[in-house]
């Protein structure tokens, strides 16, 4: 499966639609697979994005902006919003603001299915859902949500949005999710929700004061702004709750007088002058599915109540949930938003299901027996033995956790003891979500005992993730359908037949382990094993588009999990201070020096002009504005006011600094690009503020001058070559941290500090082999390993488009105590192919030159050379001899290398390679 950047912004032509087939699986139940508002609001969108979001109010651009269009750091590390998590806020800024859709028959004019009717709403206020696929950060967008909201009602005039808001949870699970997030309101500093002071004017920092209050601990009620976050039964319970298994990770079921009861006396809080308006935030809200539920009548009344204060009811109710669905399967048709678990799959978010394929189905039965252990031993077995795959890669660093739903918490009892007896590395570490070790907790928890062993068994749950967790495994009845929000489970075993009126749906199944154990750049992949019941009610997710991964499962095939490479210390057989090799740390020789942009002198320009034109009036009312790239920007539509030219001259400015790759100067290049566009860019002299001149910058080749004229001054000016480098330092390959690639082909390395080797791609893992076992001369070898983890070793270079940029090379070779090579293979070559090559030999020279205790040198290894000599190497000698980048080249040097078969395009293009001593290589004339 192809994957994508989960930051990839997906058109409307990419987003998956059910199929014939899959409409045919359904049973033509067009609302059980899209949500019938969701294309109409999706291009509705696209088109609002590409228009620079015109017709919001300044504050909401600013923060779409900030948000979206912006890059963000987290200490040194980028932080960027998902997609999915743009697209949810974006659709609700959209239709509240723009399209003005707050009721339901402004929602009914985006439907395309035809199937729509009023009487489907049966609210009588705005509620929007967002149906996101587990793991792809409904959290996230709930805080956008707010923050929106709350800047929106500060900075707008007569904004109908909040200040206050209901977080509600479905139970004690999910609360507790929310509060790591919310707790303290550290998510919403922590992470980029709120702009600096100063952006755009408005002291978002400081303005941003919210009382948060947690369940019924009440604290005074400020008019800055408040957060009531609470589980729903305190909205309509006063007594507590008895718990039980089902309260604990399901919630309670409401009460049919819930609305009228107190816990978290809303009744008093909505009754309270400072409280005017209301803005509802509902997570997991598939709970909200009728009408005649507890929760749907709660937020009911207190839409009635602040009705009768102020007129409007709730400001905003928001939904979120990975299933918004009814009993029979339909999507809430208050769906606004949706981004479906096939989409999260392809985006690389959550992990790629992987089940049996039919050759390791056969080979396990369910037998004939009364015995639950004995009936399903294959099953349970089979998803052991994956499991322990996954453990012995990752024990080190994570511990995979294998999750098995049975029948009953009998069943799940034996099923537990099972794993404990059966199997010496699951002793005492089963934790069975119905007992602990004072006794069952079935039904109730009256007593202090069984409330502390119940709260000790959430705690237990809560922290399996956790280094400390002694736990490897859970046995459970039910799948904790939400909330229960675990990275660590990588297999999963179903022994429960799921039916219609289960009101499981398959997602719920396999949820709790969707979400991604390491970083973004690692797809990993959740094993799916069970009974055929199981399987096929799994496998219902294909008509939303899921699609499956089937492998061969059992002993002796390949694991599913991560592939690990660290550094091989535990090997008795390794000695790593022979195989470490020192990998020097130099000061960068090209970098940008930001003053001399002061240096610019547009009178010294020798650019072309461009000729101005003249529009008429109709023609000047609307202008395309693309970038000087030549893609679409914004649409600005002038009507009854003229362009600010500034506005259209600090665009440019901010996308020259943004292609040169420099992060400041901007006050210096303004000046210089505004007298640039008003004397030297056309034909003659302008008017910068003529609407006239304003159009004429929209058009292409005022850009392309535009461009060009001033990446050459930046480049000339701010790039250099100081002509030197110095070591600042020397990293050794032992202390490497360990690298969490995706599954893929690797051996065990014996010449290399780690214990694998992986490649890139199929030459680079040949050529590995190659090192570990066909080249006697090499002692060792190590793949340059890149990302979170690994060696990481880069140098910058100078690029084709003038653009500092950072080169990887491959391999690192040891052929003696103080011989390295420096190695880079390639198979189709361009120019900036070519200049990593001379930059990687720069720096070779540069090295060698400033300390004389080891030598580095190049090798350069296009794969079509490589294949006609492979088969006749035999040492590493034979490679130097062929494939080595000379740093000093004499003729005869030259001739003998072309009469063993070289490559001679691997010394790089002889008008840009090295000008400045060609002549001292002498090799003109070859």
């Amino acid at each position: 499966m192809n994957l994508f950047n989960p930051f990839k912004i997906l058109r409307p032509n990419e987003r998956w639609a059910p199929s014939q087939s899959q409409f045919d699986a359904a049973q033509d139940a067009y609302e059980k697979l899209l949500p019938p508002l969701v294309y109409k609001i999706r291009a509705a969108v696209v088109k609002w994005r590409d228009d620079d979001y015109e017709g919001a109010s300044q504050t909401s651009k600013s923060l779409l902006n900030f948000w979206f269009n912006q890059e963000h750091l987290i200490g040194q590390n980028k932080f960027g919003f998902f997609f999915s998590q743009r697209e949810a806020l974006e659709s609700i800024v959209y239709l509240f603001e723009v399209a003005k859709a707050k009721d339901k028959y402004d929602l009914m004019r985006f439907d395309s299915s035809q199937r729509v009717s009023a009487g489907m709403f049966d609210e009588t206020w705005t509620r929007y859902v967002v149906k996101m696929a587990t793991g792809a950060g409904k959290t996230k967008v709930m805080a956008l949500t707010l923050v929106w909201s709350y800047f929106h009602k500060l900075y707008e005039v007569n904004s109908t949005l909040s200040k206050d808001f209901l977080v509600i949870a479905p139970n004690i699970i999910v609360l507790n999710r929310l509060l790591k997030d919310f707790g303290g309101l550290k998510m919403f500093f922590e992470e980029p929700f709120i702009p600096d002071n100063g952006y755009d004017d408005k002291d978002w920092q400081n303005d941003f004061q919210l009382t948060l209050h947690i369940q019924d601990d009440l604290k005074p009620i400020t008019e800055s702004g408040n957060i009531f976050l609470t589980n729903i039964h305190r909205v309509f319970f006063n007594e507590t709750p008895r718990e039980s298994f089902e309260t604990t990770f399901l919630g309670v079921k409401p009460k049919p007088n819930a609305d009228t009861s107190k816990g978290l006396d809303l009744g008093k809080v909505l009754r309270s002058d400072k409280i005017k308006d209301l803005v509802i935030l509902n997570d997991e809200a598939h709970h909200i599915h009728d009408k005649s539920l507890a929760w749907f009548k709660s937020i009911e009344d207190i839409s009635n109540k602040l009705k009768l204060k102020n007129g409007d009811g709730i400001s905003l109710q928001a939904d979120y949930s990975a299933t918004p669905k009814h009993n029979n399967g339909a999507i809430f048709v208050q769906t606004i938003s949706d981004y479906p678990l096939v989409e999260a799959i392809k985006q690389n978010v959550v992990k790629l299901p992987v089940l049996p394929d039919e050759a390791s189905r056969e080979k396990i039965h369910e037998k004939d027996s009364s015995d639950f252990v004995e009936r399903y031993r294959d099953y349970i077995h089979l998803g052991y033995l994956e499991w322990e795959q996954q453990y012995e890669e990752l024990k080190n660093h994570k511990t995979p956790i294998l999750f098995i739903m049975t029948m009953s918490t009998k069943e799940a009892d034996q099923a537990a003891a099972f794993l404990e007896t059966s199997y010496p590395v699951m002793k005492n570490s089963v934790l069975t979500i119905h007992t602990n070790n004072s006794g069952e907790i079935k039904e109730a928890a009256n007593s202090k005992k069984d409330k502390e062993a119940l709260e000790a068994l959430r705690k237990a749950a809560d922290d399996i993730d956790k280094d400390h967790s002694p736990y490897k495994a859970v046995v459970s009845v039910l799948m904790l359908r939400e909330g229960w929000d675990v990275r660590n489970v990588t297999t999963i075993v179903g022994l429960r037949p799921f039916g219609a009126d289960s009101k499981i749906l398959p997602e719920q199944t396999i949820g709790r382990g969707l979400r991604k154990m390491f970083s973004l750049d690692t797809p990993e992949k959740l094993v799916v094993v069970g009974t055929p019941a199981f399987l096929q009610f799994v496998e219902g997710l294909k008509t939303e588009g899921v699609e499956f991964q089937y492998s061969p499962m059992g002993k002796g095939t390949k694991g599913k999990s991560p592939v690990i490479i660290e550094v091989d210390k535990d090997n008795p057989n390794k000695d790593l201070d022979k195989l470490d090799i020192p990998i020097p740390q130099m000061s960068p020789r090209f970098y940008r020096e930001f003053k001399n942009l002061e240096l610019i002198d547009i009178n010294k320009f020798d650019n072309d002009r461009a000729e101005l034109k003249n529009y008429s009036q109709d023609e000047l009312k609307e202008i395309i504005f693309n970038t000087i790239d030549g893609d679409f920007s914004h649409k600005t539509i002038f009507k009854d006011t003229a362009p600010d030219y500034r506005n259209v001259i600090s665009f440019f400015t901010s996308v020259i600094l943004k292609d040169s790759r420099m992060v400041s100067g901007f006050n210096t290049l303004y000046p210089k690009v505004e007298g640039f566009i008003k004397y030297r860019l056309f034909n003659k002299e302008v008017e910068l503020s003529d609407p006239q001149t304003i159009r004429n910058l929209s058009e292409l080749r005022p850009k392309e001058i535009l461009k060009s004229t001033f990446k050459k001054a930046i480049d000339e000016l701010t790039v250099t070559d100081k002509g030197s480098a110095e070591v600042k330092n020397y990293i050794s390959l032992k202390t490497t941290k360990p690298k969490i690639a995706e599954e893929q082909p690797f051996f065990y390395s014996k010449k290399s500090v780690f214990n694998k080797t992986i490649g890139d791609n199929p030459f680079e893992l040949e050529l590995a082999s190659y090192l570990e076992n066909r080249l006697p001369d090499v002692i060792s070898f190590a793949k340059n390993t890149t990302g979170e983890g690994g060696v990481n070793f880069k140098i910058e270079y100078q690029a084709e488009d003038g653009n500092i940029r950072e080169y990887y090379p491959d391999f690192f070779v040891k052929t003696s105590p103080t011989q390295y090579f420096i190695l880079e293979t390639k198979g189709r070559e361009d120019l900036d192919d070519l200049r990593k090559i001379k930059r990687l030999t720069t720096w070779c020279k540069d090295i060698n030159k400033v300390q004389q205790d080891y030598t580095y040198r190049t090798i350069y290894i296009k794969q079509e050379k490589w294949d006609e000599i492979k088969s006749s190497l035999k040492y590493f000698e034979d490679i130097i001899s062929v494939f080595e980048i000379r740093i000093s080249l004499t003729k005869e040097d030259a001739k003998k290398i072309l009469k063993r078969g070289a490559d001679v395009s691997s010394f790089g293009d002889p008008i840009e390679w090295q000008k400045k001593d060609r002549t001292d290589r002498k090799i003109n004339g070859l």
